[in-house]
């Protein structure tokens, strides 16, 4: 069964989302320790996060 293009669309949502992180992934070495728990703390408070837009996909 083909995509919609809504679903398309969100998959390169993802797909950007991915790249996004991986730059960020790759500047965490050059933070230093205070900076880095910074940068986490405000990853895990951000909202809706990763966890959020799975449950929300599997949910029946």
């Amino acid at each position: 069964m083909p995509l919609s293009g809504e679903a398309i669309r969100l998959m390169n949502y993802i797909d950007d989302v991915a790249v996004t992180l991986r730059r960020i992934l790759a500047l965490v070495p050059t933070l230093t320790a205070e900076e880095r728990a910074r940068v986490s703390e405000h990853l895990t408070q951000a909202t809706p996060n990763a966890v959020d837009v799975a449950k929300a996909l599997d949910a029946k």
